[in-house]
């Protein structure tokens, strides 16, 4: 497609600002709409792994994100049971250099991103939402909350798990909320602890991920009650009640959890939606389209991946609605796959008992690392089959 498209994207988060880099480095003029007012992203932590990194160097962002996080040296995950036992390591792969598993803040993924979309001359207006769509033939007219009205050639809903923009075009999926919460908390990282860390206990899951030279974030899933609201000043005495029965490395987080200490809880819920993932000249990107849970950290590496995607399938393409249904073509095989492996990673971990355990341990050091390479082998062969 060699004309310069006037895009709309509703959503400044990862999908939003990679979507709006890839596409201004192929030509294209961009706007970003953020409904919050000023940049408030949650501020947990975000493990990326080398598939998600090699979208970031396409997007030319790589080496200022390794230089906000922490590469895990050798790609090493340690394996251990809930009392610190070991189990078994695994190494992730790398690719051309590119480490194998990155740790980062979300808020330092997130300044670098947005700071980059804004160098290029994206124009992000905050405060701003999507009040309604009017799809023509050959435009998209728009009107946003700050009362002005304006037509674009394509509009990106990258605007999270619960889009307004899908309602809008009326695709009627909502969020679907798997049972499992997740507890991330930020400490102080100590010098040699290095590795990522996952710790397996009962039905329970609690990882500990270095972020920075000096920070690192722990993460636990556990099954929640559907609909609870737990107040955030309680948020750090309800972590510590959920995951008292972990130690090794995890007491010394667990034991400083307090008032003072960043924590974050989520209900894990996903969104599976069926292709097209566009309606005319509006399309989903993200979890707007593909919301995962959260077992095979493969989240932002998805949206990183629809970035690029979406801007290649558009500059393949002689026609937007050709290069539309290109994407969607490309990119729900993978991220139903992902979702798929993810789900039932984490529905196997949910119904194991202690009775389990040892026997699972046992099956971990047999097939651990094969199923890392399968995995990763997969997506691998699943992105060179892509045409364009």
């Amino acid at each position: 497609m060699a004309r310069n498209l006037n895009i709309l994207i509703a959503g400044g988060g990862i999908a939003g600002c990679c979507a709006a880099i890839a596409l201004t480095h192929a030509g294209h003029t961009v706007r970003v709409i953020e409904k919050q007012a000023e940049w408030r992203f949650q501020s947990s932590g975000i493990f990326v792994y080398a598939n998600g990194l090699v979208s970031l160097r396409k997007l030319g962002l790589l080496d200022d994100i390794l230089a906000a996080g922490f590469p895990v040296p050798g790609g090493r995950n340690a394996y251990y049971d809930h009392t610190g036992n070991p189990i078994v390591e695994t190494i992730y792969p790398s690719e051309d250099g590119i480490p194998a598993i990155l740790g980062i803040k979300r808020a330092e993924m997130h300044r670098v991103m947005a700071g980059r979309a804004v160098v290029l001359g994206v124009e992000v207006c905050l405060g701003t939402t999507i009040r309604e769509l009017q799809p023509g033939p050959d435009k998209v007219e728009v009107s946003l909350s700050d009362g002005t009205t304006a037509e674009f050639d394509l509009v990106i809903g990258a605007d999270g798990l619960r889009s307004t923009t899908r309602a809008m075009i009326g695709i009627d999926v909502a969020p679907r909320y798997t049972g499992v919460g997740v507890w991330r908390s930020v400490h102080r990282r100590p010098p040699d602890l290095t590795d990522k860390i996952m710790m397996m206990g009962p039905a329970k899951r609690f990882g500990i991920m270095p972020i920075s030279d000096d920070l690192l974030y722990t993460f636990g899933t556990v099954a929640e009650p559907a609909g609870v609201h737990y107040k955030p000043e309680d948020w750090p005495r309800i972590m510590g009640d959920r995951f008292a029965e972990f130690s090794g490395p995890a007491a010394p987080f667990l034991s400083e959890l307090s008032d003072g200490t960043e924590v974050l809880y989520t209900a894990v819920e996903e969104v599976v939606l069926p292709l097209p993932w566009h309606r005319g000249r509006v399309v989903l990107i993200g979890d707007a389209a593909h919301a995962s849970t959260p077992f095979m950290g493969q989240g932002g590496a998805m949206a990183m991946e629809d970035a690029v995607v979406l801007s290649d399938a558009l500059t393949a393409h002689d026609t937007l609605e050709d290069g539309l249904i290109a994407f969607g073509k490309a990119r729900a095989p993978i991220c139903g796959f992902v979702q798929d492996v993810s789900r039932a990673v984490g529905e196997a971990g949910a119904r194991e008992t202690g009775d389990d355990m040892a026997a699972r341990d046992a099956e971990m050091r047999e097939t651990a690392q094969d199923k890392v390479d399968g995995f990763y082998g997969k997506l691998a062969t699943m992105n060179a089959a892509r045409p364009f």
